[in-house]
């Protein structure tokens, strides 16, 4: 079930952004591509700035860290573990975030020249996003154990 939750949640993303794609691109196809690239960049910052907000209030909040107890600490066995999941998860989105736009760029360079290769480049641009859904996957496998 968390992995299906994980695939939808690497595609919610894309969906604004394929109908905005296919609406446009019968009027001016290079305009509704740099509009995507315009679109996908701003989504990605709120996405980030939504992230930073949600990490400086659950740091600042003291309920949080009271409401563990100490015996939350005594529980595991490796205190390296939230560290390992984090890192698989940090380093599998820098890895994502660096092959889509290298991929996204050629997406678009394609669709603006060939209008009906939207599909294909799609699934390349979809295909690259699943790393980091990979990461996500690796980090919830680490904090089972």
């Amino acid at each position: 079930m968390i992995i299906i939750i994980a695939m939808i949640a690497g595609l919610v993303p894309m969906v604004p952004a394929v109908i905005f794609a296919l609406r446009q691109r019968r009027r001016a196809p290079t305009r509704a591509a740099r509009g995507l690239v315009l679109g996908l960049t701003g989504f990605n910052v709120v996405l980030a700035l939504m992230v930073v907000g949600l990490g400086l209030v659950w740091l600042a909040s003291p309920a949080a860290v009271l409401a563990a107890g100490p015996g939350i600490q005594e529980s595991t066995s490796d205190p390296y573990v939230s560290l390992a999941a984090a890192l698989s998860t940090g380093l599998a989105a820098i890895g994502a975030a660096i092959a889509v736009s290298s991929t996204g760029a050629a997406a678009v360079g394609s669709i603006a020249e060939k209008p009906e290769t939207f599909g294909r480049a799609l699934v390349f641009v979809g295909l690259a996003e699943g790393i980091a859904i990979y990461g996500l996957i690796i980090s919830f496998m680490i904090l089972r154990q």
